[in-house]
């Protein structure tokens, strides 16, 4: 087996106020990006603005846009300056009513390769998605492109294993996660360490059942609650923690940011796959005739 190295890139980043000002930062970063090797570069979750999902408002339905629109054709345009396929992370409004949380792949060559449409929505304090995003209805279907068949997630969809196994099963070369996950600052030191460190095992997780690398582009910096004025949980705000990570198929770091921006860089060896699934074949192992169980929602 020969080696088959893609560099890659991930734009860790923090929210710079609207869309103009961090698109603005994202093509100075994809360019920098690209002038130190990158082929693959990965995006954080809704890069566009803040994380507004922190509290219920129908006005911030107006952030929403079509695709294509002209968030994704200034990325394509990006794309094909730089010679890159880019994974973004967009609002989409879909019709009146109906919108999704959605990454879109661009080639190298600015053509649209493929969408994905976050199908696990989640509804906690300061994480409202699901008053703003119907759940995806795309599936779990890789995206072909010039550097591979990319397996692409989005964020709450990194703690589903079956997530990531049906990407795998369907031919996933990697698994890309664009992410926007934090803590609430009123915890303490114990319990965001859990919580830091849960996230990171759910993707190491995902490599190792299978055998794949994990790309995970997280956010940074601290975003303000619209509901600071309130005594409730979720009040205080976001510290989006950062740590973005790119693993090998056998959970192994290859390269891991800090909680600053920063444009994390790694080579992936895309030959490592086969031989790691060759000493453990557990898709060969797999006991599907006793799995069927699993389209259950509980074992009663």
């Amino acid at each position: 087996m020969k080696n088959k190295i893609l560099p890659v890139a991930l734009i860790q980043e923090r929210n710079h106020g609207d869309a103009e000002a961090n698109l603005a930062v994202i093509e100075q970063r994809v360019g920098e990006a690209a002038r130190s090797g990158a082929k693959l570069v990965l995006l954080q979750e809704l890069h566009n603005g803040a994380y507004f999902c922190q509290h219920e408002s129908v006005d911030e339905f107006d952030l929403a846009e079509r695709i294509p629109g002209p968030s994704t054709e200034r990325l394509a345009a990006l794309a094909k300056q730089h010679g890159v396929v880019l994974v973004s992370s967009l609002f989409e409004k879909r019709a009146a009513g109906l919108y999704h949380n959605t990454a879109v792949v661009f080639d190298a060559d600015g053509s649209t390769a493929g969408k994905y449409r976050k199908m696990h929505i989640p509804d906690d304090p300061g994480f409202y998605e699901k008053f703003y995003f119907t759940p995806g209805d795309l599936g779990f279907t890789p995206i072909d492109t010039s550097v591979g068949r990319l397996g692409v997630l989005v964020c709450w969809d990194q703690w589903y294993p079956e997530a990531a196994r049906l990407m795998a099963l369907a031919g996933a070369e990697l698994l890309l996660y664009p992410t926007a996950i934090g803590w609430d600052p009123s915890d303490d030191n114990a319990e965001k360490t859990r919580q830091r460190d849960a996230w990171v095992l759910s993707h190491r997780g995902h490599a190792v059942a299978n055998g794949l690398p994990v790309l995970s582009c997280n956010r940074v910096g601290h975003e303000p609650s619209p509901i600071a004025s309130d005594k409730n949980v979720g009040a205080s705000g976001i510290d989006f923690w950062g740590n973005s990570h790119v693993l090998g198929p056998q959970g192994e770091f290859i390269a891991e940011a800090g909680t600053e921006p920063t444009i994390l860089l790694a080579d992936v060896d895309m030959a490592r796959s086969e031989h790691v699934r060759r000493i453990w074949p557990f898709l060969r192992d797999r006991r599907i005739d006793a799995y069927g169980d699993l389209t259950k929602r509980y074992r009663d």
